[in-house]
């Protein structure tokens, strides 16, 4: 089994897979941008309990894979990194306003999805059939009890 992420009352596995998109879908990123993006990520996301563990980037978006709590408030997470981004990429590279001559650096949408673990059909199949006699399918439970 996976190593849990745990506090003080609850065990978790989060990752999340968000796909970020530059406004008008322009081609902005290069490696320095990129790895200024993935800074600004890494030094935000400690204040919402999200830890970055994956980053790659297209010349028009970002794919970021992380990791967070329960209590992680993801969307204003997301909102907050996509407003500091924005604003630090445009005055550190100037370059960015000939592409994005606008407020906006990221598309106001984005895709968020859940990652890791069992694949959904195997839950679905084993929470199905629980209490059914015979039933020897088995899905690790980490410990619970705090002991």
């Amino acid at each position: 089994m996976r190593d849990m992420d745990n506090n003080a009352h609850s065990v978790f596995l989060l990752y999340y897979h968000l796909i970020m998109v530059t406004k008008y879908r322009r081609k902005v990123f290069d490696d320095r941008i990129s790895d200024r993006g993935k800074e600004i990520f890494e030094y935000i996301s400690p204040n919402y309990g999200i830890l970055l563990e994956e980053w790659n980037h297209d010349a028009d978006h970002v794919h970021v894979m992380f990791r967070a709590q329960p209590k992680s408030e993801i969307s204003k997470f997301i909102n907050a990194y996509k407003s500091a981004s924005s604003r630090l990429l445009k005055k550190e590279f100037p370059q960015i306003r000939k592409k994005l001559w606008k407020d906006a650096f990221w598309s106001q949408s984005f895709c968020l999805l859940t990652a890791g673990g069992a694949p959904i059909e195997v839950i679905r199949e084993y929470i199905e059939t629980q209490g059914e006699k015979g039933n020897e399918k088995s899905v690790p439970v980490p410990d619970l009890s705090g002991s």
